[in-house]
């Protein structure tokens, strides 16, 4: 009976730049039209101090690194979002823990065909470099010319190639969650320190300590530290979920390659 692969798993993934691009053009418009109408301004000028309790006129005299870290924070959800999908995707139709479980025991009953079926079903990252092994396995079943210990290590050669075909696109935009991570959190501090120094310097000219002008531009600097932790913090949460997934897809491979080269070598001489 000639073998059919399960076709590869299309991958779901968005450009990181496109993504950062478009999040910027979002995010700076809302800071220049929404949060910088003069309607949050005292006497209707931007220039002005925002309107008591206004947070949309204290956000815009934040500077433009509040949309710069607003553009990394979407960038960051975006990303997260997608990469939900991605992994979804490649841990197929079912249960991945229960589906290994059910492979495993197909493998030490012999049911080589059953097992097939099954990866048929589940589709997925997994699905098909378990199905690869498993048709290189009944390759090596009918091969009479190959040792043993070589047909061992074809096999595991097999595991490792459509390992190394399926996984890495999983890691695809992490790199710039985990940037995000530090990057976020280093803008919010360069916002917090530019307005801090603009607010000691408003009150230096001044020639007098002004407590209404030193507290307003201490909560306007201090914008940026909010959404910088924020982006900090969401970049860490995302990226560590992430990894913990994938993490859990390399486990699940390594556990079903393994039983699969010991299937073999348990029951063939």
């Amino acid at each position: 009976m000639e073998e059919k692969k399960v076709k590869p798993t299309k991958k779901f993934q968005l450009s990181a730049g496109l993504v950062l691009i478009v999040s910027a053009v979002i995010t700076f418009s809302i800071f220049e039209f929404v949060c910088g109408h003069p309607s949050h301004f005292m006497g209707g000028d931007p220039n002005n101090h925002p309107l008591p309790g206004d947070l949309l006129g204290t956000i815009y005299k934040g500077g433009y690194i509040v949309p710069s870290i607003q553009a990394l924070l979407l960038t960051v959800l975006v990303l997260s979002v997608e990469r939900w999908f991605a992994i979804k995707k490649a841990n197929g139709t079912g249960n991945l823990v229960k589906f290994v479980q059910n492979i495993k025991a197909s493998l030490q009953t012999g049911d080589i065909e059953t097992a097939q079926q099954m990866c048929a079903k589940q589709k997925g990252s997994v699905a098909n470099v378990v199905n690869s092994a498993l048709i290189k396995y009944n390759e090596m079943h009918h091969d009479t010319n190959l040792s043993k210990e070589q047909k061992l290590l074809t096999i595991q050669k097999e595991l490792e190639e459509a390992t190394a075909l399926e996984l890495p696109s999983l890691e695809q935009n992490l790199g710039l969650i985990a940037t995000a991570t530090t990057l976020g959190t280093l803008l919010g501090l360069l916002g917090t320190v530019i307005g801090m120094i603009r607010s000691f310097a408003a009150l230096a000219n001044a020639g007098a300590p002004d407590s209404i002008a030193l507290s307003a531009g201490i909560s306007e600097a201090l914008i940026n530290t909010a959404f910088g932790i924020a982006t900090g913090a969401a970049a860490v949460i995302s990226y560590n979920f992430f990894t913990s997934k994938i993490d859990s897809i390399t486990y699940c491979i390594d556990e079903v390659g393994f039983s699969i080269v010991q299937s073999y070598s348990a029951t063939h001489k």
